[in-house]
């Protein structure tokens, strides 16, 4: 059997309905160089993805990969609890500066939707250790996404998902997103952004006291087709929870690790959250890692003599000595290789190639954020995303629409003429999705 008809018989693909693999076959992937995937028949495809927001310096980047061998010839796991070690303990502290210690304790899980359960679960003990035990639900932005699981789940806001797993979960409340495509005739999107935090303030005058805390996706609510919205509205959102009592949650799981220019998505605002969520591109795209960034006062309500008064969760691979180097090494790069400035040059890149297709008769709202670019589609046919993945396969592309939305959010490695080329690709796909 070949590769693909072993994967068929024997792996369940995630968030994938297998019967489609009847007529749009699997990719079997043999190694990867820089931005480039190679497949087994040696077809080569730009992940203009960084597969699924992961991969930030290309695939088999060397400065990680060398940190890696020299991790494993020293340890490569050991239990957390009772125990610590060297990449765990630097990477804490790393984090903790690049927030200017505004966020010094440091939380560890290995995938994002348990990221957003440790600050959902932290949010309501902290609560119920300080006396306020009523304060157990959550509010989210309506469109939101914080991951699969049960507990995260309750805080997204995508109908697929939640309607299949309805009867597991305990539902969080939803106020107005302040995308800004919803802006009315004059408005900015800043007025966007004002209008919304309106509604959230509606929201926390009556629910408040109920309320354990909002969670948002800094700047770029992304699952739900990159909604895109001005940093007026995590400010007003900081103002209006520190007055209800609420705690403020970002979740930086997509949009951190200087996705949209600044290392920290909420570095655009001037504020900062209670708890920062991080997992995807802070170990480069190598090995499983999350965390929860959160401040000394949430630490503090936690520690005491009683057991109850703790954090009670734990992860087997809570820390692992290998992806915390992975993260070090990532690290490593931002700062050596001046990675956020040189971004600012392939904004501007990636700006210029999506001007054709702008200029599409059947494209609008295109937006950027950083190394985030998107843009709508107008096709009333169904099936748009799903046949425009296959030209854009057949262009050289690994591109994976959000409904009629299209995005970028390739590795920090791409040159001029890459963003060019993927541009001109994009464009082509799209044409040759929009004829049929």
């Amino acid at each position: 059997m070949s590769l693909l008809q072993r994967s068929l018989a024997s792996v369940w693909h995630p968030c994938t309905q297998m019967k489609q693999h009847e007529t749009l076959p699997l990719i079997a992937i043999t190694r990867g160089e820089g931005p480039w995937l190679i497949a087994e028949d040696g077809s080569r495809y730009l992940d203009a993805v960084s597969s699924w927001w992961v991969n930030l310096f290309g695939h088999c980047n060397a400065h990680i990969n060398q940190r890696l061998r020299e991790q494993m010839e020293k340890l490569e796991h050991v239990i957390l609890a009772g125990f610590t070690h060297e990449p765990v303990v630097r990477l804490s502290e790393e984090l903790a500066a690049l927030t200017g210690h505004n966020l010094g304790h440091a939380f560890y899980a290995s995938d994002g939707a348990s990221a957003t359960e440790i600050a959902l679960k932290m949010s309501v003990h902290y609560w119920r250790n300080t006396g306020r035990p009523a304060k157990t639900r959550f509010v989210s932005l309506a469109g939101s996404y914080h991951g699969e699981t049960v507990g995260a789940l309750a805080v997204t806001d995508i109908a697929l998902f939640r309607e299949a797993y309805a009867p597991l979960v305990r539902a969080a409340a939803t106020v107005a997103s302040p995308d800004a495509r919803a802006a009315e005739p004059g408005e900015s999107a800043k007025d966007v952004a004002i209008r919304a935090a309106a509604a959230l303030e509606a929201f926390l005058a009556e629910h408040h006291a109920e309320t354990a805390a909002l969670i948002v996706e800094p700047l770029v609510q992304c699952a739900t087709g990159m909604a895109m919205y001005d940093p007026e509205y995590l400010r007003r959102a900081r103002t209006l929870c520190d007055k209800y009592e609420v705690h403020l949650i970002a979740d930086e799981i997509a949009v951190g690790c200087g996705r949209t220019g600044k290392f920290f998505a909420v570095e655009h605002t001037g504020i900062w959250p209670d708890f920062l969520c991080l997992s995807k591109g802070i170990s480069g795209g190598y090995l499983p890692l999350s965390l929860v960034l959160s401040t000394e006062t949430i630490y503090q309500a936690f520690y005491a003599d009683e057991v109850a008064r703790g954090f009670l969760h734990s992860h087997s691979y809570t820390g692992n000595a290998l992806a915390c180097t992975a993260a070090l090494a990532t690290l490593e790069i931002f700062r050596d290789e001046n990675v956020l400035e040189a971004n600012l040059q392939r904004t501007a890149w990636l700006a210029r190639a999506a001007e054709p297709i702008a200029a599409h008769p059947a494209v609008e709202h295109v937006r950027q954020a950083g190394m985030i670019l998107a843009f709508d589609v107008e096709c009333p046919e169904s099936g748009f995303a799903r046949r425009f993945y296959a030209h854009a396969l057949a262009e050289g592309l690994l591109l994976r629409p959000i409904g009629n939305t299209v995005y970028w959010m390739p590795p920090y490695v791409l040159d001029e003429a890459q963003c060019q080329w993927l541009g001109e690709r994009t464009l082509v796909a799209l044409n040759k999705t929009l004829s049929g």
